[in-house]
């Protein structure tokens, strides 16, 4: 890997506009409106961080990271009521930047962000505006099966997809610790974990756990419906539907 380099070395025209919140403000107020730009919380490095506000209130601040080893910048903008990704990428080009940031301030659709820059990558989960527990968990379902298309883990996406065609799997939210598929009955940010947990290491075998850590085996399989079967069969009895995880455990 090469070594990182002085933010200021890679980005002299920001360093000369005060830091990356700065040049964002500036580059803005000549193209058009002004964009609401603040420092990102929690970093000191006025060089290296901004975050962009959006005028639709389920979407939290794009989060704008420049990069210490090449001159790039890297979006994640997220939903408020769970902190999951909704658009995420890599910018090689400050005007590039811009346009995501100004589309995400705007509320342009994540379809439309996509288009306006390019490099924009959509997770495939969709906005929930009004925070609805059964969308939410129908929406982090749709991230998981984007996610698992592009993983290289032996064995995550079979589970993952014969997950999702079982109705008793697919009405909880799914998360995952490591690649092992969990289940919980609430939605981020409090997640409520209930029934087995699915992994595979090679692919080749399927085990089904009663516990986060890997622990109280109930099954090994040797392919993922089988495994998906076994925790169908071991799932508590009189599961509702999904509700909104506002407190609780924290994965």
């Amino acid at each position: 890997m090469a070594p990182q380099r002085d933010p200021a070395e890679l980005f002299p025209d920001i360093a000369e506009r005060g830091g990356l919140a700065a040049a964002l403000r500036a580059e803005a107020e000549q193209a058009g409106p002004s964009l609401p730009v603040t420092a990102l919380p929690g970093d000191p490095d006025p060089m290296t961080g901004a975050a962009v506000a959006s005028r639709l209130p389920h979407r939290a601040p794009l989060r704008v990271t420049a990069s210490t080893w090449e001159r790039e910048w890297w979006i994640r903008g997220t939903d408020t009521a769970q902190g999951t990704p909704l658009v995420e990428g890599c910018a090689r080009e400050f005007d590039q930047l811009m346009r995501a940031a100004r589309a995400w301030h705007e509320g342009a659709s994540l379809s439309d962000i996509r288009r306006a820059a390019p490099f924009v990558r959509l997770t495939d989960r969709f906005e929930v505006p009004d925070g609805d527990p059964v969308l939410l968990a129908e929406s982090e379902w749709r991230g998981l099966r984007n996610e698992a298309r592009t993983v290289v883990v032996p064995g995550y996406r079979p589970l993952v997809e014969e997950a999702y065609v079982q109705p008793a799997l697919r009405a909880l939210y799914p998360f995952r610790m490591g690649w092992t598929l969990c289940f919980s009955t609430t939605t981020r940010p409090g997640l409520n974990p209930t029934g087995p947990r699915l992994s595979s290491y090679d692919g080749d075998e399927y085990t089904v756990s009663a516990e986060l850590a890997g622990g109280g085996v109930l099954a090994v399989t040797a392919t993922a419906r089988e495994a998906v079967a076994a925790a169908v069969r071991h799932l508590p009895s009189g599961l509702g539907p999904v509700t909104s995880g506002a407190s609780g455990s924290y994965f």
